[in-house]
């Protein structure tokens, strides 16, 4: 293999590759490495670790790549230099470069240790036992740094994932200390030339050209062997999980995957390859906060089967992904094996599959609990101005809460007990139902602030600007079920749709706020309700979601749902939600079978496969065991033990 010695970008505007230009300097730096980490700092920084040149030797060295200026810098290092490495992983966090795992040793032997790189001293730690791995991806989530694929030091792929608590540990806080005992390899190359410049201070000096630059020099960690000595295991809290089976685990040893991490889940594009079949690709995602793995879109919704991708990246808000590959029959342009790798790229919007971003995803549960909400709700799960306005909502205006607007909304449900009050006779109540249908049975009122309305919802604003009606009768009525207007009212005062028995007591609630969302274009909204239905869907309320979301425009939550109910069609069909649905709605979701469908039940699904949510095929009598875990599972899992499928040591 050749090793390519061009830098390119991708600008996202005009969907189009460049040759990057590097700066005024007649000398330019051209790294020739494979295998190395290049990870985004301070917004517009890449440091690249690690990786082979064109000797096949393993480097060591760090090099900085500013994005604005186009140059290229190399800062002056300090501390026990580690294993040159190739495969390796690596991630930022807190200014310090984490690096896990890879290959190294002039035998090519499989790393298990973590070290980290102070960013703002330029010295490295000391190395810690931690797991082996090589092609693996690593990110932060939580305080902890995680670790999932790859392969392991007998060469097979594993779907277990690691995790280690870096807070735990004060080893992980303060600064690394020189002069630290060596756990690294004995065969270690000499002096770098780099010890010629000053000790780091807050410069880097420009990095050389290619005849010049150290990592292409004998300051490389050449294949040193693997040491005997025994290094100390990784300071705070280690665990793992070994995923097992299940209908939604995606199987690592088929296809060509690509692991990013966004919202608070690891993605798992599972991509066309000749292992694997196009029906049998699929976006996957698992959450971090409940180990538990769920199917986010079906291979033919991503991927034309005619493409074949080498690369992922993802952005730093975690909301949009691009797959780098090349088409199945290369043109002969003449432009040599490039286009062969990066002639085309896939954009992905990862909001449309109901991802938050990494601004928008919640911390886990241990890291709420460490900081009161506010000083007057010390344990709630809404941010701090949420939880005190909060206890504002909904008090009529004699109890001194300061409400001065009322909205109504359709009686449902939760109403059929409501009693008219005093107030509902008054003229003032008569005069706010003058633009409702003198049929119309309006909810109990809701009270609200108008200050809170209008600056969170902009359609009140534009009618409470024009001063129509509701402008003078201080009350507004929305023809929309009583539960999902309070649960869409309290949303404007905390900013939350999460499970609460009062306001947001189940999906039917918020499948009618993405109703709302769309009609009242509020993105945010939209993408809480998207993201909160795809992962709580369920037998009970999977009808539901799927005519509320054919309602709201949402395509994908709708296949998502349809699929749903097909699988469980059984169960879904004796819900209270499925019978509440229209005639017309009816019949589109039970067209939505195909034309040489069938329902197939009993002991011939059992003896087939199927049951739990599996392919046919997969998991029946017939089959062995291990058949299950080999194969990627299309349909989504239904009810079952949390627990199921996963070994935690």
């Amino acid at each position: 293999m050749e090793l390519s010695r061009q830098f390119w970008g991708y600008t996202w505007c005009s969907h189009g590759f460049v040759k990057i230009s590097f700066g005024s300097y007649r000398i330019v730096l051209l790294i020739v490495l494979s295998g190395h980490t290049a990870c985004l700092w301070q917004g517009s920084k890449l440091l690249v670790y690690g990786g082979e040149n064109e000797h096949r030797e393993y480097l060591s060295d760090v090099v900085i790549f500013d994005l604005k200026t186009a140059h290229w810098t190399q800062p002056d290092i300090r501390g026990t230099i580690p294993k040159g490495r190739a495969r390796h992983a690596a991630a930022v966090y807190e200014d310090k470069l984490y690096v896990v795992g890879g290959l190294s040793g002039s035998e090519t032997y499989t790393l298990d240790e973590i070290c980290y790189l102070d960013l703002k001293t330029w010295t490295w730690s000391r190395s810690w036992s931690f797991v082996a791995r090589f092609d693996h991806s690593t990110w932060i989530w939580g305080g902890r740094i995680w670790v999932f694929g790859g392969l392991d030091p007998n060469m097979e792929r594993t779907g277990d994932i690691w995790w280690l608590d870096l807070k735990s540990s004060p080893a992980f806080k303060t600064a690394p200390a020189l002069g630290g005992p060596d756990y690294s390899s004995p065969e270690r190359a000499g002096p770098s030339p780099r010890s010629q410049y000053p000790q780091y201070n807050q410069s880097h000096h420009a990095a050389t050209g290619s005849s010049g630059y150290t990592a292409n020099s004998s300051s490389v960690q050449v294949r040193a062997a693997s040491s005997s000595i025994n290094k100390p295991v990784a300071p705070g809290a280690m665990s793992s999980v070994k995923f097992v089976s299940g209908p939604n685990i995606p199987s690592q040893a088929l296809g060509t995957h690509f692991h990013v991490y966004s919202s608070g889940s690891l993605l798992d594009f599972v991509t066309p390859a000749g292992t694997i079949r196009p029906s049998e690709c699929n976006l996957s995602a698992l959450e971090l906060d409940s180990l538990q793995w769920q199917k986010l879109a079906e291979g033919p919704e991503i991927f034309d089967p005619e493409y074949r991708w080498n690369y992922c990246a993802v952005n730093e808000d975690g909301t949009k992904a691009w797959l780098l590959g090349y088409p199945n029959e290369i043109p002969d342009n003449g432009t040599g094996g490039f286009e062969e790798y990066l002639s085309d790229v896939l954009p992905l919007d990862l909001r449309r599959f109901g991802l938050l971003g990494n601004d928008g995803s919640s911390e886990p549960i241990v890291m709420k609990g460490k900081m009161p909400a506010s000083d007057t709700h010390p344990t709630s799960n809404l941010s701090s101005l949420g939880a005190d306005l909060a206890a504002m909502f909904d008090h009529e205006p004699e109890s001194g809460s300061g409400t001065d607007f009322t909205i109504t909304g359709e009686r449902d449900a939760q109403t059929d007990d409501y009693e008219m009050t005093p107030e509902a006779s008054t003229p003032d109540a008569d005069s706010s139902r003058q633009f409702l249908s003198p049929t119309a049975t309006t909810s109990p009122p809701i009270h609200v602030h108008k200050l809170i309305l209008r600056a969170r919802w902009p359609h009140f604003t534009r009618v409470y600007n024009s001063q129509m009606a509701e402008f003078h009768t201080k009350k507004m009525h929305i023809p929309e079920p009583y539960s999902v207007v309070r649960a869409f009212l309290y949303y404007l005062y905390t900013d939350s749709i999460a499970p609460h028995p009062e306001y947001c007591p189940s999906l039917d609630s918020v499948a009618g706020l993405l109703v709302m969302a769309n009609v009242y274009d509020m993105p945010r909204l939209r993408l809480l309700c998207l993201h909160r239905l795809s992962r709580e869907l369920d037998v009970e309320h999977a009808a539901v979601v799927w005519e509320r979301a054919g309602t709201a425009g949402e395509d994908w939550l709708k296949r998502r749902s349809a699929s749903y109910c097909l699988t469980h069609w059984g169960r879904v069909v004796r819900t209270m939600g499925f019978r509440q649905l229209s005639r017309q709605s009816m019949m589109e979701l039970c067209e939505v079978i195909d034309v040489e469908g069938r329902v197939v039940g009993g002991e011939e699904l059992e003896i087939v496969g199927g049951l739990g949510g599996g392919k046919f095929g997969v998991g029946g009598l017939g089959r062995e065991p291990g058949r299950s875990r080999q194969t990627a599972i299309e349909i989504d899992e239904g009810d079952g033990d949390d627990d199921e499928g996963m070994e935690l040591s």
